[in-house]
């Protein structure tokens, strides 16, 4: 059964908690909810019996996280707050695509953060070209055009993705749903500046950059982009395909990493 917590923008949050001793805390990326996401549900439950307390969430506007009206960065920040106190007061933040860049966003900000396990961060274009795909996504959603607006947030995306969603019939409540996307594409945003910049080098944490055995090209290489960046960073390839990792694995070295975070 689900369990609530409200952030400090009066949102209310759904989540799942597990296990016991240090957190870790996993950031979805744009999408995926806990009802259709499988893997990290039961990610989290391998890494929970292995010694840690694990918190799967459902992000504003999505599964039973309900919200309207302007979901950008800063309100998305302020429920990750809100998960990271219901998960103990601090954490490790795992975030998936996108939500690396909403992880790190939270480090940045000052937020009780004290790991950062980073799946596939889609940070690979120049900043200045990542800021004017984030305007189009924002004017587009602001003139309701929620299909237009997910059509250019998938633009680089395998092409195969976008037109499998177009031919669902639930296509209308799919590109409705962008607008719990313009967080994630404002945080890539800044991430990529901020990478670019060398500003993230201000996070100070342990950060692990992950990409699976079967991937995009651009993904070990933005791996390796933040590793010689982040101070505290390392790259490792783990068990994984079209951008998910394997369960069992994945839980393995989440419990371990986020021991190790713990006694920093």
């Amino acid at each position: 059964m689900s369990s609530f917590i409200t952030s400090a923008r009066g949102d209310t949050i759904a989540y799942d908690r597990r296990g016991t001793g240090p957190a870790l805390v996993f950031v979805a990326g744009a999408g995926p909810h806990r009802a259709i996401d499988p893997w990290t549900t039961e990610t989290a439950e391998r890494a929970a019996a292995q010694g840690i307390t694990t918190l799967v969430w459902d992000r504003l506007g999505r599964g039973e996280s309900p919200a309207d009206g302007r979901l950008d960065l800063a309100r998305e920040l302020a429920a990750i707050a809100a998960v990271i106190e219901a998960a103990g007061g601090s954490a490790v933040l795992c975030g998936h695509s996108s939500g690396c860049a909403l992880a790190l966003a939270a480090a940045d900000a000052g937020l009780p953060v004290t790991g950062l396990a980073l799946w596939e961060a889609p940070l690979a274009s120049p900043a200045d070209d990542t800021q004017a795909w984030c305007d189009e996504i924002e004017r587009r959603i602001d003139a309701g055009d929620f299909e237009g607006a997910l059509e250019h947030y998938m633009k680089d995306m395998p092409p195969e993705w976008l037109a499998g969603a177009k031919a669902s019939p639930d296509w209308p409540q799919i590109a409705a749903s962008v607008v719990n996307q313009l967080a994630d594409a404002q945080s890539l945003a800044w991430a990529q500046r901020a990478l670019e910049t060398h500003a993230l080098a201000d996070i100070d944490v342990p950060v692990l950059a992950m990409y699976g055995t079967q991937t995009f090209p651009p993904m070990p290489a933005a791996a390796a982009s933040l590793a010689a960046v982040l101070p505290q960073a390392e790259v490792k390839e783990m068990p994984g395909a079209m951008h998910m990792w394997e369960p069992e694995p994945m839980g393995a070295e989440l419990a371990a990493f986020t021991i190790r975070c713990s006694l920093a």
